[in-house]
């Protein structure tokens, strides 16, 4: 399917049948257009005016949401480590290879670096699950981010009212039992 096909699609992904037929094959690969109404020389400028506007690439929305920034600050720590701790793997090796006095340390500190990167990756997961339970999915109706957003809501309605009463209490001068003014 080209771009054109593609943008002529239905987004939900069934396929449609075409009723239009393309013409004979151009000399440059695309298809020349059928005559028509216009005649060959309005066919023509048409043809000539859309390869001439035609982008180079068509931008299609994201499929997926950018990740939140906690998610991927530990993300970018991860991977920092991992492929410092893949360097120093391809230094130990070489270094045994060559059976430099440098091998015995490079092994060690892979070693080490491994355990790092194993956590840097499980930190990643982590800091994953911990901002989907505090910011949630909101389009699942058992979310949890949604109760909590729910409470701290009415929280703040039943202080804002409280502030309010208060207000109005010290407005009319204090005393809320009176019947009248002296």
């Amino acid at each position: 399917m080209g771009t054109a096909q593609r943008r002529l699609a239905p987004e939900d992904g069934t396929a449609t049948r075409s009723t239009v037929r393309p013409g004979p094959e151009a000399p440059d690969g695309g298809f020349s257009p059928r005559l028509g109404d216009e005649g060959l020389s309005g066919a023509l400028a048409r043809t000539q005016q859309q390869a001439r506007y035609r982008p180079l690439w068509v931008e299609e929305p994201a499929k997926r949401y950018r990740m939140p920034d906690p998610v991927r600050t530990s993300a970018v720590r991860a991977l920092i480590i991992i492929a410092v701790t893949l360097i120093q793997a391809m230094v130990a090796f070489f270094c045994t290879m060559a059976e430099s006095w440098l091998a015995f340390p490079m092994v060690i500190s892979s070693v080490a670096s491994t355990v790092v990167a194993t956590w840097g990756a499980v930190d990643v997961l982590v800091t994953r699950q911990v901002w989907n339970q505090r910011n949630g999915v909101i389009s699942e109706p058992s979310s949890t981010a949604r109760s909590l957003r729910r409470e701290r809501r009415a929280a703040r309605r039943q202080q804002r009212a409280a502030e309010r009463e208060q207000e109005r209490i010290r407005r009319h001068g204090g005393s809320t039992g009176r019947l009248s003014h002296p």
